[in-house]
């Protein structure tokens, strides 16, 4: 029995740290989801109707690429801000949801699958977390500035992680972005995301500037 228990413990110690995380960041979302259906606040058809208007949306505007990645991961015309918007409008609850089911169209889009925690990282959570620009729900316009770094980062967090796993086996002298090269995974997985993701994120928040404003007071109804 002793033996049983030391293999086991072994194993737990051998399982690589973005596992735990993964599984971490699924429970945290588990909860936020459980917190958003018990909340007095019900998806009324205007709501359904305007998540399904913001998934569409940053779904087209996913596919005009201002430019792509070697192995996965754009530049657009502010993709993740329709998801953002609807998010600042109804909620993180809502948001976490709609950005769910458009992330589950990126991977039908043409997707990787590595193993599960890689597709739960890179298409659920990292979409998912789009959501967190609710936390400017019911807040100053000023909030909003606030929110749409806040919520890609949280993007940002989970396609590191699941990039890290894509490099975890590669030979440290084939992690090489350009002409640099890089001495971790974790290093290689942030340059790597950031690329991408720190472009499309100051595009979201210029349009937000431009275009933001008028199209809250149409969503809320103000």
């Amino acid at each position: 029995m002793t033996d049983w228990f030391n293999d086991l413990f072994s194993k737990f110690a051998k399982t690589p740290v973005t596992i735990w995380v993964a599984v971490a960041a699924l429970v945290a979302l588990g909860a936020a989801l459980l917190a958003a259906g018990k909340s007095s606040k019900k998806w009324t058809a205007k709501m359904v109707a305007y998540g399904a208007l913001s998934v569409a949306l940053s779904f087209v505007l996913s596919c005009v690429r201002l430019y792509r990645m070697p192995t996965g991961g754009s530049v657009t015309p502010g993709s993740m801000l329709p998801l953002m918007l609807f998010s600042v409008s109804f909620g993180i609850g809502p948001g976490v949801l709609a950005g769910l089911v458009y992330g589950l169209l990126q991977y039908l889009q043409g997707g990787w699958w590595l193993n599960v925690w890689q597709f739960i990282l890179d298409y659920l959570l990292a979409f998912a977390a789009l959501g967190l620009a609710g936390i400017a729900h019911k807040k100053s316009s000023a909030w909003l500035y606030l929110a749409i770094p806040v919520a890609a980062l949280g993007r940002a967090v989970s396609a590191i992680l699941a990039g890290m796993m894509w490099v975890a086996d590669t030979p440290v002298e084939d992690l090489v972005i350009g002409s640099v090269q890089f001495n971790s995974p974790l290093l290689y997985s942030i340059v790597y995301n950031g690329a991408y993701l720190i472009p499309d994120t100051i595009i979201c928040l210029l349009l937000a500037f431009l275009i933001a404003k008028p199209l809250l007071k149409i969503m809320q109804g103000k």
